[in-house]
């Protein structure tokens, strides 16, 4: 099964969907998806370019990604000035994974677990479609690394998840 991925970052985000045999976590929930008061995921204003935090917030595709990010307590990591490319699963990628897998995930004791998941998915810089080529390897936050692979002229990640939008 494809999967689809929607890249966040301070340049773009990937919206991706995974297959049930990836490992991905959260519960699809808005009900924690408040900005936190301090920190750089607190500031808000009308001048300032969103982060990556603030911008998944606003889209509710990626309701399962916030919750997982605020359980892992990565939101601040995130919310600072990067430069960030986040290849971020939509709801739907989350749903294909097996029963109890996301909310298993969520439990307190899962955190590390759950953020460095979720640091497979983070690149430190940005990468932008039109910079991606067959066989590139990235390398992502927790020390792995990712395979871009082209199908018919597009990129996807690990053969697998295509790139559905970039968010700047």
């Amino acid at each position: 099964m494809n999967k689809s991925v929607f890249i966040l970052g301070s340049l773009f985000f990937v919206f991706t969907s995974c297959t049930k045999s990836e490992t991905v976590g959260a519960a699809a929930t808005t009900e924690n998806t408040e900005a936190v008061s301090h920190g750089a995921e607190g500031v808000q204003d009308d001048v300032s370019n969103p982060n990556i935090v603030q911008l998944a917030v606003k889209n509710p595709d990626l309701s399962t990604l916030v919750t997982a990010v605020q359980a892992a307590e990565i939101t601040s990591a995130l919310s600072s000035t990067g430069p960030f490319t986040v290849f971020a699963p939509i709801n739907s990628a989350f749903e294909k994974l097996p029963d109890g897998t996301v909310e298993g995930l969520l439990k307190a004791d899962q955190k590390d677990k759950l953020s460095d998941i979720l640091s497979y998915h983070t690149y430190v810089g940005v990468i932008k479609e039109d910079q991606m080529s067959d066989g590139q390897s990235l390398g992502m936050v927790n020390g792995k690394n990712i395979k871009i692979t082209m199908v018919d002229g597009k990129p996807t990640i690990n053969g697998k998840a295509k790139i559905l939008a970039t968010v700047p």
